[in-house]
């Protein structure tokens, strides 16, 4: 995967972020919260260190929600135009989740996996070229 650093932000640019370091993972995740969350099929999120990501500019509104692990995620979006921008995820402290929508340059998001599949929706079209796992694969 490509390296940083990458920068991204909201529609009306209140919040911009920053990140420096490797991506940690690419994936498509069509577990039902990231539905909600992108009002589609599933949510594009690219996973990188928390130690290397800030908000340069603004404050994200957030809310929270509690994961199949039982561990509490909290989804930042801009609280003026709306846009979700990354999460933190409770069962991976060390991570931050980009929307991949939310960078500058979208491009480097090359998914590499199809993530909670059995929640997928059944007018969804998954890529046969990405890796299945029916839900959250175990950490290694």
């Amino acid at each position: 995967m490509p390296t940083s650093p990458l920068t991204g932000g909201c529609a009306c640019g209140a919040i911009r972020y920053e990140c420096t370091g490797e991506l940690l993972v690419a994936v498509n995740c069509h577990c039902r919260d990231c539905q909600r969350e992108s009002g589609s099929a599933y949510a594009p999120i690219l996973g990188v260190a928390k130690a290397g990501f800030q908000v340069t500019k603004g404050t994200p509104r957030h809310y929270d929600t509690t994961s199949e692990s039982g561990h509490i995620a909290r989804r930042k979006f801009c609280g003026d135009c709306g846009s979700r921008l990354f999460g933190e995820p409770g069962s991976a402290p060390s991570m931050i989740t980009l929307r991949a929508a939310s960078l500058d340059d979208p491009t480097v998001y090359r998914p590499t996996l199809d993530i909670f599949t059995e929640c997928a929706q059944p007018w969804d079209y998954m890529s046969p070229q990405l890796s299945k796992t029916p839900r959250m694969p175990p950490r290694g």
